[in-house]
């Protein structure tokens, strides 16, 4: 059907005086075309034949020889037409035995390659499993199909590779980036006498970011040339399957050995591990209290204050940061129920591993209670007060740690205590004086270890008091009373 279409439109681009293909095509007002040559002949002995008119060899109208117009669409449809032609006189070619000039009906698979019956039955031949060429393009084609679906597992495994080798370099740009950050914010503090040590330890850095990402470049450079033979097979592969059986056929066997024996590396990269944490012997004898408190911040935690539904006696504000009593606002007779009142409250943030550090502005209070308590401690419940005979006891006789509590406190502008356990209800406090009066507190919470500590942020961080020894059970809160101090307790931020 095609061949015979083809022979159709042949014919109209045929020349009707040389019966050949039209060579620069000119037409006639008439419709019909010629090659210039030949209507250029035509139209000579026409004008001598008829005394100076020239006319159509086909239909005979007159026609005037200088406004004859080039065909362009006839011209690209016979350039079109030859290269058609040229196709397929290369298309019978491949399909015939360039020793015998016979079809190609067979395909040898010792050899490789597509055979005529002349070749089968030939010498070179003898004995070789001979297949039907149709048959050997259905067998072949699976068997490339396969390879060619295995091949592009192996490219989707590349890719994978490649994109966990750039996370893994982001990961170690962002460990180096936040560890430069600490040991730029330690040495700030130090300026003046440890410039050297500080340059030092970026250096080191430096070389470890370096070292690390070079040779996760190296890697992914390893893989790119890995990636790209991969595509290349690939790209063989595909163009065998699209392209006709004799090309798909030629030579298959050393393709699909390639396909077989490729096999994508893994690239070597980095083991999980920490970026190196700074340490110098010599600035932790020289700057412990420094050291511990520039440690404890590197867990530093967000933590807002949980409003209590059942208090009236305290004021939180709207940012969830700052608590202060409320007594001050009502009547002054609840001035005369003397320390009766609980103002405690919660942080928001509940704790059951791991380690969790923050920081309360205290600045210009006189008494104050922080740390951290268990989420149902015993008597976390009961009034501020108890009367046992006719005494009145303070709520702090709750505030030991058989009762879930940790923490320590002020009172009386410069009394500041620990409160410890006793073996009675009543409390047991360590009390201390402290040279630098803190106005703001670091509280680290180590809960796997069983340590709370307390840090005078005012002191350049010296340490308070630390729990030991500690049996959290359950979930941990931080804790926070503000007392009757009007003043109120800040949760401070980092930058603050």
């Amino acid at each position: 059907m095609a061949s015979e279409i083809l022979e159709e439109i042949k014919e109209e681009v045929t020349c009707p005086i040389c019966l050949e293909l039209l060579t620069e095509p000119l037409s006639l007002g008439c419709g019909h075309s010629f090659c210039q040559a030949c209507i250029t002949t035509n139209s000579r002995q026409s004008m001598i034949r008829q005394e100076g008119e020239s006319s159509c060899p086909v239909c005979r109208i007159t026609y005037q020889p200088e406004k004859l117009q080039p065909s362009w669409k006839l011209s690209n449809i016979v350039e079109t037409l030859q290269r058609v032609k040229l196709s397929t006189e290369e298309e019978r070619k491949r399909d015939l035995c360039v020793h015998h000039g016979e079809k190609l009906h067979f395909f040898c698979e010792e050899h490789g390659k597509l055979i005529c019956f002349v070749c089968e039955r030939s010498q070179e031949h003898r004995g070789h499993k001979v297949l039907i060429k149709e048959e050997a393009a259905q067998h072949y084609k699976e068997k490339l199909q396969a390879d060619l679906d295995r091949l592009r597992g192996e490219q989707k495994k590349a890719k994978k590779w490649g994109s966990d080798i750039r996370k893994e370099s982001n990961f170690r740009q962002n460990q180096v980036q936040k560890e430069r950050k600490r040991v730029q914010d330690y040495f700030e503090h130090l300026r003046g006498i440890l410039d050297t040590e500080e340059q030092k330890e970026l250096q080191k850095l430096e070389e470890e970011e370096r070292d690390d990402l070079k040779d996760l470049a190296q890697a992914e450079s390893e893989l790119v040339q890995e990636g790209q033979l991969l595509t290349d097979l690939i790209s063989d592969l595909e163009h065998r399957l699209q392209g006709s059986t004799a090309e798909m056929l030629q030579d298959v066997n050393g393709i699909i050995e390639r396909s077989k024996t490729f096999t994508l590396k893994k690239p070597k990269t980095l083991p999980k591990k920490q970026v190196r944490v700074f340490q110098d012997p010599y600035l932790s004898k020289v700057l412990p209290a420094f050291n511990e408190l520039t440690d404890a911040r590197r867990y530093w935690v967000h933590v807002t204050l949980d409003p209590p539904t059942d208090k009236a006696n305290v004021i939180i504000s709207a940012d969830w940061k700052q608590v202060r009593p409320a007594f001050y606002l009502r009547t002054l007779y609840l001035y005369q129920k003397g320390d009766c009142e609980d103002y405690g409250v919660l942080g928001s943030r509940p704790m059951t591993s791991g380690k969790h550090y923050w920081e309360v502005d205290v600045s210009g209070k006189y008494a104050w209670v922080l740390g951290v308590c268990e989420e149902n401690p015993p008597d976390s419940n009961r009034k501020d007060f108890v009367r046992r005979g006719n005494k009145r006891q303070h709520v702090c006789s709750r505030y030991q740690p058989k009762n879930g509590y940790w923490v320590i406190g002020l009172e009386n502008h410069s009394n500041y205590k620990a409160f410890v356990d006793s073996p009675s209800s009543d409390p047991s406090t360590l009390t201390f004086t402290l040279t630098v009066p803190p106005h703001r507190v670091g509280v680290f919470l180590e809960y796997d270890a069983g340590t709370v500590s307390f840090f005078n942020i005012t002191n350049h961080g010296f340490l308070i008091y630390k729990f030991s020894a500690c049996s959290f059970s359950g979930k941990m809160f931080p804790y926070f009373n503000p007392m009757k101090c009007t003043a109120p307790m800040t949760l401070c931020s980092p930058s603050s």
